[in-house]
């Protein structure tokens, strides 16, 4: 089961370029893998800027290397975008389907969202499954999203609202 803790980008981010380092895990993203251990603590470090209450490190252990990463970003009137990413060799366990229920948790029951997002490549199967298991929504499909490193991409957008049941709890 993993564990959330406040994100650390100096202690975290040099295990987490198991992910920012590897070409297959950036895929999706909007820029290609870091080459080095120190650009991907320059750009975990720069992300984490306004987001240090809501951006935690997936852990098995709290005293444990960082397996992930999971953030949730305001944007404004209540509604928070949410990103998370899971090293390879970590993926398959539930960690982040249950790094992903606790962060909802926090962010609904100690920042009162209204409503939280994913917006996720449509390829990113992987990605749509675990959000749709937590409880998002397919809401839309934003073609022509996003120019990235392997092309102009569309953008699904998944989401969750403070009244949706949440399938994680079971009172």
């Amino acid at each position: 089961m993993s564990v959330l803790r406040l994100f650390n980008p100096d202690r975290d981010s040099p295990p987490l370029h198991a992910i920012f380092g590897d070409e297959e895990s950036c895929r999706y993203m909007s820029d290609p893998a870091t080459a080095t251990v120190e650009e991907t603590v320059s750009l975990l470090t720069k992300w984490n800027e306004g987001t240090e209450e809501t951006t935690w490190a997936i852990v098995e252990r709290e005293d444990g290397d960082a397996l992930g990463r999971i953030t949730m970003i305001p944007r404004g009137g209540h509604v928070w975008e949410v990103g998370i990413m899971l090293c390879p060799a970590a993926q398959g366990r539930g960690l982040a389907f249950t790094a992903l229920c606790a962060a909802l948790d926090s962010i609904f029951d100690k920042h009162e969202a209204r409503r939280v997002y994913a917006d996720i490549d449509p390829d990113n199967k992987p990605s749509i499954r675990l959000f749709e298991r937590a409880g998002f929504q397919r809401e839309g499909l934003l073609r022509a999203a996003w120019k990235t490193h392997i092309g102009v991409r569309d953008s699904i957008i998944m989401g969750f609202v403070s009244s949706d049941p949440r399938p994680w709890r079971h009172d």
